[in-house]
C-alpha cells in the first residue's frame, strides 16, 4: 500500500475510535441517535457536495450508488448502536471492526480476484488474529450480555464488509467522488429514517438537549473518518485498506480501558500489539 493511502487509513481510524466513544455514551434512543448524526453529516457536507455537483458532471449512477450505500449505512448505524446499548465497547467495537475486513478479504480474493500477496494477506491474518485476542477476554459483562454483544458486533462486521466491497466499486468503478458519494448517502439515511425521528421526536429533543456535543462529533467525524477512507480506496485494493482501519480497534480498546474503566487491560494490550504487527505488514505489501 502506498503511503498516501496507508496515511489516509490510520488518521481515519484514529477519528474512528473517537467517535465510537463518543457514540457508545448514548445509552438510549438508538435509532433516533443514528437519525440526528446523520442529520448533521449531511447539512455540514451539504456545501461542498452542492459545489461538486454543480462543478462537475454528475451521473445518475451516482445517486444509485448512494441509495445503495445508504441501506447498509442505515443497517450498521442502527446494530452498531443497539451493540453498544447490550454489550461493552471492548467487545462489540473489536469484533464488528475485525468481522469486517475478515469478509472483505475474503469477498476481494474470491469474488473481485485481488491478489494482494502473501505479506498483505499475513498482515490481514494478524489484524484479525489480534481482534480475536481483544474481544476474548472476561468483562464485567453477565454472560448474556457479552452474547448478545458478540452477536450484534457480527452482525455489525458483516453489514460493514458489504458496504465496505460496494464502497470500494462505487469510487473506483463508478468514478463516484468521495465526498460527493458520502454526503448524498448522509442526505439519503436521513430522508431514511426520518419516519423514525417523527415518531420518536421527543427522544430526538431530548437527545439533542442532552447529549448534543456527542451527536455533534459522530456527525462531524464520522464523514471525515470515511472520507479519507474512501479516498484511500481509490488508492489502494479494498483487500489492504479494509485490514489497515482496524488501528482503531487498538485505540478503541485503550480508550475503553482508560476513558471507561472497562477491564482485561493486558489481554486487550497483547491483542493491540497483534494488530499493530499486522499494520506494519499490510503496510510492507
Amino acid at each position: 500500500m502506498n503511503a498516501t493511502a496507508l496515511s489516509f487509513v490510520l488518521i481515519a481510524a484514529v477519528v474512528h475510535a473517537g467517535w465510537n466513544l463518543a457514540a457508545k455514551r448514548i445509552s438510549s434512543g438508538g435509532t433516533q441517535f443514528v437519525w440526528l448524526y446523520y442529520t448533521v453529516s449531511a447539512v455540514a457536507l451539504l456545501p461542498v457536495t452542492i459545489t461538486q455537483l454543480a462543478t462537475g458532471s454528475p451521473q445518475w449512477t451516482w445517486l444509485l450508488a448512494a441509495v445503495v450505500t445508504s441501506v447498509f449505512h442505515v443497517a450498521y448505524g442502527i446494530v452498531l448502536q443497539r451493540g453498544y446499548v447490550v454489550g461493552d465497547l471492548s467487545v462489540v467495537y473489536p469484533v464488528a471492526r475485525g468481522t469486517g475486513p475478515l469478509l472483505s478479504v475474503l469477498a476481494a480474493v474470491l469474488v473481485l480476484g485481488e491478489r494482494p500477496g502473501w505479506i498483505g494477506l499475513l498482515g490481514a491474518g494478524l489484524v484479525i488474529a489480534g481482534v480475536l485476542v481483544i474481544s476474548t477476554g472476561r468483562t464485567q459483562d453477565t454472560t448474556g450480555a457479552r452474547r448478545a454483544g458478540i452477536g450484534y458486533g457480527l452482525l455489525t462486521g458483516a453489514v460493514i464488509a458489504g458496504y465496505t466491497l460496494w464502497d470500494a466499486h462505487a469510487v473506483t468503478g463508478l468514478q463516484v467522488p468521495p465526498v460527493v458519494y458520502f454526503g448524498l448517502g448522509s442526505v439519503v439515511q436521513s430522508v431514511m429514517l426520518a419516519p423514525a425521528a417523527i415518531t420518536g421526536r421527543a427522544q430526538v429533543a431530548r437527545l439533542w438537549r442532552e447529549q448534543r456535543r456527542e451527536v455533534l462529533i459522530v456527525g462531524l467525524a464520522s464523514p471525515v473518518a470515511y472520507i479519507l477512507v474512501l479516498f484511500a480506496l481509490t488508492m489502494a485494493p479494498v483487500s489492504l485498506v479494509a485490514p489497515a482501519r482496524e488501528l482503531s480497534i487498538v485505540l478503541g480498546g485503550l480508550a475503553a480501558w482508560l476513558v471507561l474503566g472497562e477491564q482485561d487491560a493486558v489481554r486487550r494490550l497483547a491483542g493491540s500489539v497483534i494488530v499493530v504487527a499486522g499494520i506494519a505488514a499490510i503496510a510492507a505489501a
